[in-house]
C-alpha cells in the first residue's frame, strides 16, 4: 500500500510542526528523521482497509485523506478529513493491535510521514517530550470525535454544514458534494438543497 519515498525534504513539514509546539534539539530532529518514513498514496489508494491492523500513526505532508466506515447498507460515513499538517489513524486498531473497523484512503495524490507503534514507543523513551506531545494530539483527536458525534445527534444539517465551512474552508473546492454529504450524514441531494437555501439567505 503506497509508495515508499526517500526524499529527505519530505520530513521538513513535520519538523516545523513539532518545532512550533516546542523547540527541538538537533538530536531530537535526527530521531524524528529516523523514526518517520515518507510514503506516497495515489488517489483512491488505501492506507488502511477494514479488517487490517492499523500499523501507522500518519501525518499528511500534502494531499488529502479520509477516515471512514461503510455500514451494512453500503452507506459511507466519513469521520475525518486529513489535509496538510493533520494526523490520521484508526486509534483503537493502532493501540490495541486489533483489526480496524475503519478505512483510510487518499482523495488526492497524498504524501505522508508515518511512524509504527513500536517506533513511537521508542521515541517516547528516547525523547520524553514527545510522550506529552502525542498525548495532547490523541486528546485532541478524541475530543474532535466526541464533538463529531454530538453534532450528528444534536445539530441540524444546516448547522453541521456551517461548522464544516468553518473547520475545513480550504477543502470546499477540493472535495466533491458526495464526500461532504457523507461527512455531514446527509444525502448529496439534501446537501444541494442546503446550499441553495444558504445562497438565497
Amino acid at each position: 500500500m503506497g509508495i515508499y519515498m526517500t526524499d529527505a525534504t519530505s520530513i521538513q513539514p513535520l519538523l516545523d510542526y513539532f518545532n512550533r509546539l516546542i523547540p527541538l534539539s538537533v538530536e531530537e530532529k535526527d530521531l524524528i528523521k529516523s523514526k518517520f518514513h515518507a510514503h506516497l498514496f495515489l488517489k483512491k489508494q488505501f492506507a488502511l482497509q477494514h479488517g487490517d491492523v492499523c500499523e501507522y500513526f500518519t501525518f499528511v505532508v500534502r494531499g488529502c485523506m479520509r477516515l471512514y466506515m461503510v455500514d451494512d447498507k453500503g452507506v459511507y460515513h466519513i469521520m475525518q478529513f486529513a489535509t496538510e499538517n493533520y494526523w490520521i489513524l484508526d486509534l483503537t486498531s493502532f493501540h490495541k493491535k486489533i483489526p480496524a473497523r475503519l478505512n483510510i484512503d487518499a482523495l488526492e495524490d497524498t504524501v505522508v510521514l508515518r511512524i509504527t507503534h513500536s517506533d513511537l514507543i521508542d521515541l517516547y523513551l528516547k525523547a520524553p517530550k514527545f510522550d506529552r506531545i502525542f498525548r495532547v494530539l490523541l486528546e485532541n483527536h478524541f475530543m474532535h470525535q466526541q464533538q463529531r458525534m454530538t453534532q450528528l445527534f444534536s445539530s441540524t444539517a444546516e448547522e453541521r454544514y456551517q461548522l464544516f465551512l468553518e473547520t475545513y474552508p480550504h477543502l470546499l473546492n477540493r472535495l466533491s458534494q458526495v464526500q461532504i454529504a457523507a461527512y455531514l450524514g446527509v444525502t448529496p441531494e439534501f446537501l444541494s438543497r442546503i446550499r441553495s437555501r444558504m445562497a438565497k439567505g
